[in-house]
């Protein structure tokens, strides 16, 4: 999660976090502690070795000739991006517009340690994160316990799943959901998660090695028992990178590291296709389901109830386990110029960002209608977009990028 915290906070390995004064928010009633709530990373270096070694054992790169003509027209070489040019973060490597995503899939790159050992990235303080221009906010709600989600996932929540990328902080973890493709009924690649699990905003450019991995230890082992799971254990319905992802223009411009800057549009959809070639089967046809989307869901007065699912990872989460939290939803306004947020009651942590929030849709039935954005620090609340014209911008331009495929 993106945050706003008043205090250190202490981190796994005796690290600590940056701070930055308490900021107050008018129409909050109270100093905001902001975090985005999702993502998770791991050592820079330790990954960097991991990484290297994955591409370069076997070989392979798998590059469709338009992402090679991309690759080539920004000056990337794809034998150095293969044994290892995608760790070099400078400015003017990192592609940033939306049009020069590119994520050529390295196999055997996401092998069950680096999965497991993503954890909290360092996240900087900005003053800026909250506006002092507030408009409607309902209050605080009171903090809901996230309840675990028995395994099988792929039982009782099969279209949930991880997003694992890298950035120039290290090897980080998002959670996200498989979702309807208009244009391919019964047959979608496509899955929604935060903006911020797949570019970084403002001052930043896309992450890379964007890759899904739906039900994630779907048996619901200990981390303990992970560190001796095979691949096809912690990842049983395969690797998924993501061969094209596409978020708001607002995000791009205006998201942030940390706090609620962009958060009203923070959403992204990614079109995924198999790490090794399968069956020929969709995603959802792999893992059996999809939800729709509701860019027309309720006003947050008429609905009842919201379900957020994710997997968090900040304690007291260890990332391993799929949670979820149910909550009448309140409105949280950070800019009165921006689109008012849901906010629920929910004690999940980093790592959840990105999990997708759950309600009955304008038709009756169960849609994805938001997906976690932000909360606080010391957790206690999520917050995340209410989808609108831009996010359905979105989700059709990815649906038709790939229609009849």
């Amino acid at each position: 999660m993106r945050s706003i915290r008043p205090s250190s906070t202490a981190r796994r390995g005796g690290r600590t976090r940056r701070t930055s004064p308490v900021l107050t928010a008018v129409a909050l009633a109270s100093a905001l502690a902001l975090t985005a709530t999702a993502c998770e990373s791991g050592d820079t270096d330790a990954s960097a070795e991991t990484s290297a070694t994955a591409a370069a054992d076997d070989g392979k790169l798998k590059i469709p000739d338009d992402i090679k003509d991309r690759l080539k027209e920004h000056g990337i070489d794809l034998d150095k991006w293969k044994n290892g040019a995608w760790k070099d973060w400078s400015k003017d490597d990192w592609l940033r517009e939306a049009q020069d995503y590119v994520n050529p899939i390295i196999e055997g790159l996401w092998d069950p340690d680096r999965m497991r050992d993503a954890e909290e990235p360092d996240q900087e303080v900005d003053e800026s994160d909250i506006s002092g221009d507030q408009g409607v906010t309902d209050p605080t709600p009171e903090p809901v316990r996230a309840e675990a989600i028995a395994p099988s996932y792929h039982a009782n929540a099969p279209t949930a799943g991880k997003v694992f990328f890298d950035s120039p902080e290290g090897t980080m973890v998002c959670s996200a959901t498989v979702v309807q493709d208009p244009a391919n009924p019964g047959k979608s690649n496509m899955v929604w998660t935060a903006g911020h699990c797949v570019h970084a905003g403002k001052k930043g450019g896309w992450y890379r090695n964007i890759a899904f991995v739906p039900s994630y230890n779907d048996a619901g082992k200990s981390a303990k028992e992970l560190e001796t799971a095979t691949k096809e254990e912690v990842a049983p319905y395969g690797v998924w990178w993501g061969d094209w992802a596409q978020t708001s223009d607002q995000w791009i411009e205006q998201g942030g590291s940390t706090g609620g800057d962009g958060a009203s549009y923070d959403f992204a959809v990614i079109h995924v296709t198999p790490e090794k070639d399968g069956d020929g089967k969709s995603l959802e046809e792999t893992v059996g389901s999809a939800l729709p989307v509701d860019f027309d869901a309720p006003a947050v007065p008429e609905v009842e109830e919201i379900t957020a699912i994710g997997y968090p990872a900040a304690p007291p989460y260890d990332g391993q386990a799929l949670y979820n939290c149910q909550d009448e939803p309140g409105r949280l306004s950070l800019s009165a110029s921006d689109p008012t947020m849901y906010r629920i009651g929910c004690s999940m942590t980093a790592g959840s960002s990105g999990g997708g929030w759950v309600a009955t849709g304008s038709d009756g039935k169960p849609a994805l209608v938001s997906n976690t954005s932000i909360g606080p620090v010391t957790s206690g609340w999520l917050a995340g977009p209410r989808l609108g014209d831009e996010a359905k911008g979105v989700y059709d331009a990815v649906s038709g990028k790939f229609a009849g495929q």
